[in-house]
């Protein structure tokens, strides 16, 4: 008996192999669907069970029926976007944060300040205010490495909680490398990562 996701992302069965063969002769589930053999926790695709290995060969076209899980896009073509997103929105981030340390190195305060405080006081102001910012652009730069790193992590299906991370970090405003950009991306990422089918991939090959 086995178990499989379908194309709309739900978990079928259990079914016997006989239903799985009759299914691909049906062209409602082809070598990229998912499968987990009972008794078993691991998801692999079809091709990659030997009793399956003669249906690859030649299968012949049948109409879809709605009413059964339809073949669709595997989770590595589904993480693809949302995960270059995220890399876009991460190397925005670090440029405007290394440009903002720059800025900040040279002793420029975070905004203007008022002549009437007095010198002694602005200066002081002034040398806080540029520390604050130097943190701050260490901090964007290290959460921009963060977001990079799990949209790598996601883009090769190594890890949903480096994925799950890369994605939060990236919607969260004022922490976000690229807040208008990164809102909207980190919410795809979630709902790309939240498909069953993709988030038994990231974890199967944790």
């Amino acid at each position: 008996m086995y178990k499989i996701i379908g194309g709309d992302g739900r978990e079928y069965g259990p079914v016997s192999a006989d239903q799985i063969r009759q299914w691909v002769r049906e062209n409602r589930a082809n070598a990229d669907t998912r499968a987990c053999a009972e008794g078993t926790t691991e998801w692999r695709p079809l091709r990659d069970f030997p009793e399956f290995a003669d249906l690859w060969v030649s299968v012949p076209p049948i109409a879809v029926s709605a009413t059964v899980p339809t073949a669709s896009r595997g989770p590595e073509q589904k993480v693809m976007g949302p995960a270059i997103g995220l890399l876009v929105t991460a190397g925005l981030g670090a440029v405007t944060n290394f440009f903002a340390l720059i800025w900040y190195l040279m002793g420029q305060p975070l905004g203007e300040l008022q002549a009437e405080l007095g010198d002694e006081v602005v200066e002081k102001l002034v040398q806080f205010s540029s520390m604050l910012g130097v943190f701050g652009s260490l901090l964007g730069l290290a959460i921009s490495a963060v977001v990079a790193y799990g949209a790598v992590q996601m883009l090769k299906l190594r890890s949903y909680g480096w994925s799950m991370a890369a994605s939060i970090l990236a919607l969260i405003p004022c922490t976000s490398p690229c807040c208008l950009l990164g809102l909207p991306i980190g919410i795809w990422a979630l709902v790309v990562l939240s498909q069953p089918e993709v988030k038994a991939a990231l974890t199967r090959t944790a």
